[in-house]
């Protein structure tokens, strides 16, 4: 029965954070008491209800720690961590289904999340109302994930302070171009001790030098020396985590213990199986690189080639992000491309992700207009026009990782490496034809970098 199964299934994560604590034992009977953090002004639970559980986690999981009397959320068994997931788009929407339900069941999470919300105007029954209203009542983000119930305890919040007042975790999920904007607002709205999970697929690119810059390593420095932020990369469309679909994902961290297995868990459920990794340098650039490689296979199936074509496509591909891994960061693993976030969101991305479709109906459009040659600003419009009739409001990361990425390879004159990620770029903003793909789908004799 249902409450034999959830039963089973919070036992076991019981069981998993026993032993994390097991290591605590010697140090218990000189644990010390702090008082537990005020609700914050947006909290919905009954103060009762958080006391409850507050009380039940301290009783059951205490745990000594010499950093116990700061109250950190992350190693304190005096507070529970409190999740604020920032963006409310389609990917956000979805994850948020897991985030919701893991934080009701698990002990050491507070019930209620916060889920920051751009707040527009949205028709229902020939009514316009804010989008926050109708999450809120409805339980349902009827413009980014329709007809997908979210648990009644995520909270749609308008205010950016409020949403994150007090936060232990963060979890961005929103174009990475809006965040310089954001984080001073979340920097002071947060607790002192929060840490951060990116799900951003997107690169930053220094603009002194051109240089590769980590989103996650962007949002440590904007938050502060203390600050950590790990990434959740996968093999996940929205639409099929949402509905329940089985898949799996990658989360790289470097929070320690127990702080890594706690992250972890709030992902975590029998149907989205998260794995921990390391490994954050390679699990992030392969999340933004996959990308791009995804308009090459839209353009392969907007010209009509077929399986083996996209099959070859997909290996140079995975062999061209790793090499770039390898050129401009230090400690990626190679192991690391077998993992969910590597060679499985490649595939799946090159096979029903956004990017794959708007590169297919570029490629359609520029065949059955026979444009040949379009410049920089024409392409630009095409991608524009695509991205507002196909996406409902979203927006395309490969075009502009494509672009920056691009660039750097050209300053430092490797761009004879990547011959695939040249040509995407070529038919993407040099108005090259389409039916070039091919001609990327190759293998310098000098790719040697990587041992794929």
């Amino acid at each position: 029965c249902s409450f034999c199964y959830h039963f089973f299934q919070t036992s076991v994560e019981t069981i998993k954070f026993l032993l994390l604590v097991l290591c605590n034992l010697v140090l218990l009977s000189s644990a010390t008491s702090s008082p537990d953090p005020s609700p914050s002004a947006s909290s919905r639970l009954s103060k009762n209800q958080s006391q409850l559980k507050s009380d039940n986690y301290r009783s059951n999981f205490k745990m000594a720690n010499p950093m116990e009397a700061c109250s950190n959320p992350q190693t304190s068994s005096e507070q529970l961590d409190r999740v604020c997931i920032i963006g409310s788009g389609n990917w956000g929407s979805a994850i948020a289904t897991k985030v919701g339900l893991n934080c009701e069941r698990l002990p050491h999470f507070e019930n209620e999340v916060n889920m920051w919300v751009y707040e527009e105007m949205v028709e229902v029954d020939g009514e316009s109302r804010k989008l926050t209203e109708v999450i809120n009542s409805q339980h349902e983000n009827i413009k980014y994930l329709p007809g997908i119930k979210l648990p009644q305890n995520v909270i749609a919040v308008a205010d950016l302070a409020e949403a994150c007042k007090d936060a232990t975790l963060l979890i961005f999920v929103l174009p990475h171009q809006f965040l310089p904007r954001l984080l001073p607002t979340i920097r002071e709205a947060c607790h002192p001790s929060c840490r951060g999970v990116s799900l951003i697929k997107g690169m930053d690119f220094c603009k002194e030098t051109g240089e590769p810059l980590l989103i996650s390593k962007s949002i440590e420095d904007a938050m502060g020396a203390d600050f950590s932020c790990g990434v959740l990369m996968g093999a996940n469309v929205a639409n099929d985590v949402a509905e329940g679909q089985m898949c799996e994902s990658t989360l790289a961290s470097n929070f320690g213990p127990p702080a890594d297995e706690m992250t972890r868990l709030v992902f975590d459920s029998p149907t989205f199986r998260v794995q921990h990794i390391s490994d954050v340098a390679g699990a992030e650039v392969c999340g933004a690189l996959k990308n791009v490689i995804a308009l090459g296979a839209g353009f392969v199936d907007g010209v009509g080639l077929g399986s083996n074509t996209k099959a070859a496509l997909m290996r140079v591909g995975l062999r061209e992000m790793a090499k770039f891994c390898h050129m401009f960061f230090d400690g990626v693993r190679d192991s690391t491309f077998m993992e969910s976030c590597g060679m499985a969101d490649l595939i799946t991305t090159c096979y029903g992700g956004r990017n794959r479709k708007c590169a297919e109906a570029f490629a359609r459009e520029q065949i059955q207009a026979n444009i040949i040659h379009q410049d920089e600003k024409h392409c630009e419009s095409m991608w524009t026009k695509i991205e507002g009739d196909l996406l409902n409001g979203q927006k395309l990361q490969g075009t502009l990782t494509a672009k920056e990425a691009y660039a750097l390879l050209e300053n430092q004159r490797v761009l004879e490496d990547f011959p695939l990620i040249r040509v995407i770029h070529d038919i993407a903003y040099k108005g090259k034809p389409v039916g070039d793909i091919i001609e990327g789908i190759s293998v310098p004799p000098r790719y040697a970098t990587s041992h794929l």
